[in-house]
């Protein structure tokens, strides 16, 4: 008999109580006392021209990683509870609480940097040469280096203290507001209310009556709402501007491109070979209008189904068609997609008032990690939740790395998620049993694609005039929408219409603080990913370990270092990017041949 899987998480193994947890608050009491006592030590610190106070550097080295990993630990369970309901107060308050701590965190940080940066050259070289900090060294140079790019540790510290309730605020407030909004939705005479993300799920109705129908009321609703989203949005860039006018920073890119650890040759490269592909995609859009007996697709119907049939699995014949696919590739990827199923390390449960989207958080003190998704049995929820399990897995390799180094940016995060979506979209279609069943999986992957290179790429270009526009002032509601249309025509070559004005508003990415330009790193880990993929199939059975050992350096490398030392490639060049799209192309062309 097979095993049945629970799709509800266990938080209470972490934190017992919820968002009322006594252990929660001992922890983070502890913490608290962790941090100043961390923060007197790095006070203390003063840099010198010899050797005398190298044990005073690795002792503060080494409080840091252990607060670093608590500080995420308690911010991770917050984030958990409050997705998984978004009407907890007491959630909410702990979400303030959360902000206040990531902001003296981040305090003794620019701190800190700040006293490596007073390191003179010579002394910096001999530092890094004993055992305890040399295996840090990427991360340390980072530090330093933009300890030498900011403004004194007075002015950071307060820059800090003031998003509290300035910038982070902003994000809460969208949050907040979303969390309150609902959707009317008839069905069967009866009228509904649902939460925008659960009637966003309706989008990919087979009916198209019925998407129409939903994507209006969605409409409806986020309209509604815009000039108050409006106002976050512009308030967060605003902060983000001024933050860069002190530190004498031109690109707005800086900052996206820094954190993600990655050259703007890079992005121009991945972009260009992006656009000089899009004509075969642009074909699929209007081989798929045929086929749903419209001249032109309208935003809608971009992820509509192209039967009436979709198959839908149990949460449980999901998981279990995963940990069957994940073993064909790597057992130890299978091992632990087990372990988070039988463990309960996944809350997939569709019910109202969960927060929309999904996110894999890590508990790097426990060495647990935790996913969240609404899964209603789609072959994209299949995908989604082999996602999220990438990640998931991401983590699980690195536990044993120093916390120092466990942090790598979004866009090689996004590169062990997309490669585990891809061995379970790749299965799905070599087991298909009819023609028909090969034809609605493959599109399901080029839909994919769809989102990467058009509707990442209307994201990424939106924000850019967005940004350069909030330079001269507070940017209208209309502006904002007619800039989200633009940004939509050229990244999917004017081949769709009825195109989303409000995205800019029910785009959660737009209004988040933790990470700016939260939209090309999702493309690049696609195609790095893809680079991944083609060059495991190609080592077939000692693929991997050479896996995990990519995975291991993506917190101590920048990408282009990585790409060249795990995949001997140039990165910065147009022809990786090609090569990896090409495998998107093949899937087209095997499409429009069935």
């Amino acid at each position: 008999m097979q095993q049945t899987y629970n799709p509800t998480w266990d938080l209470d193994v972490i934190f017992p109580g919820g968002s009322e947890s006594a252990e929660f608050f001992t922890y983070v009491h502890n913490l608290r006392n962790d941090m100043e006592r961390l923060a007197a030590t790095v006070d203390r610190y003063r840099p010198a021209s010899d050797e005398e106070n190298i044990q005073d550097l690795i002792d503060i080295v080494q409080q840091l990683e252990d607060v670093r990993k608590k500080v995420t630990e308690a911010s991770a369970f917050v984030s958990c509870l409050t997705a998984q309901d978004v009407k907890d107060e007491k959630a909410k308050l702990l979400d303030g609480q959360r902000n206040v701590l990531k902001a003296e965190m981040s305090g003794i940080k620019t701190n800190f940097n700040q006293k490596l940066a007073a390191i003179d050259d010579d002394m910096w070289d001999t530092l890094l040469t004993q055992p305890e900090l040399a295996e840090l060294s990427f991360i340390l140079n980072e530090s330093r280096q933009q300890a030498k790019e900011q403004l004194s540790v007075k002015e950071e510290i307060l820059m800090n203290d003031l998003a509290v309730d300035g910038y982070d605020a902003w994000n809460q407030m969208y949050g907040t507001i979303v969390g309150n909004m609902s959707v009317e939705i008839e069905e069967k005479g009866e009228i509904k209310l649902y939460s925008v993300g659960q009637a966003s799920n309706k989008l990919t109705n087979p009916d198209r009556s019925v998407r129409k129908y939903v994507s209006n009321q969605l409409d409806e609703a986020w309209s509604s709402q815009a000039d108050l989203f409006g106002q976050t949005l512009n308030h967060l860039a605003g902060f983000r501007l001024q933050k860069y006018k002190h530190r004498n920073w031109e690109s707005v890119l800086k900052e996206p491109l820094a954190l993600n650890r990655m050259k703007k040759e890079t992005l121009d490269a991945m972009w260009t070979a992006i656009t000089n592909k899009k004509s075969h995609f642009v074909d699929y859009l209007q081989k798929k209008a045929e086929l749903l007996g419209l001249e032109k697709l309208s935003m809608y119907d971009v992820e509509a189904p192209l039967t009436d049939s979709v198959k839908t699995s149990s949460y449980t014949e999901g998981a279990t068609f995963i940990v069957e696919q994940f073993r064909a590739f790597s057992p130890k990827m299978a091992d632990f997609a087990q372990m988070a199923f039988d463990k309960q390390w996944i809350e997939a449960e569709d019910r109202p008032g969960k927060r929309p989207g999904g996110f894999c958080t890590s508990f790097p003190d426990s060495e647990q990690t935790r996913i969240f998704m609404t899964y209603s049995g789609t072959p994209s929820n299949i995908a989604t939740l082999a996602h999220e399990l990438g990640h998931a897995y991401h983590q699980h390799v690195m536990n044993d790395v120093n916390g120092l180094n466990q942090g790598y940016a979004m866009n090689v995060a996004e590169t062990a998620s997309t490669f585990a979506e891809m061995i379970v979209a790749d299965a799905s279609v070599k087991r298909a049993r009819s023609r028909d069943e090969k034809m609605m999986l493959l599109e399901d992957k080029i839909k994919r694609s769809v989102a990467f290179f058009m509707n990442i790429h209307a994201r990424f270009m939106f924000e850019n005039r967005f940004y350069e526009e909030r330079k001269q002032g507070m940017v209208s509601v209309q502006r904002l929408n007619e800039l989200m249309v633009e940004a939509q025509k050229e990244a999917y070559c004017d081949s769709v219409k009825d195109y989303d004005p409000n995205f800019w508003a029910s785009k959660l990415h737009f209004h988040m603080t933790g990470v700016p330009f939260y939209n090309f790193p999702y493309t690049f880990g696609y195609l790095f990913s893809l680079g991944i993929y083609a060059y495991a199939k190609e080592k077939g059975g000692s693929f991997e370990d050479d896996y995990i050992a990519l995975l291991r350096d993506t917190g101590s490398m920048n990408v282009e270092d990585l790409a060249n030392k795990h995949l001997n490639v140039d990165i910065t060049k147009t022809d990786f990017w090609e090569n990896a799209i090409q495998l998107c192309v093949n899937d087209v062309e095997e499409f429009l041949a069935l």
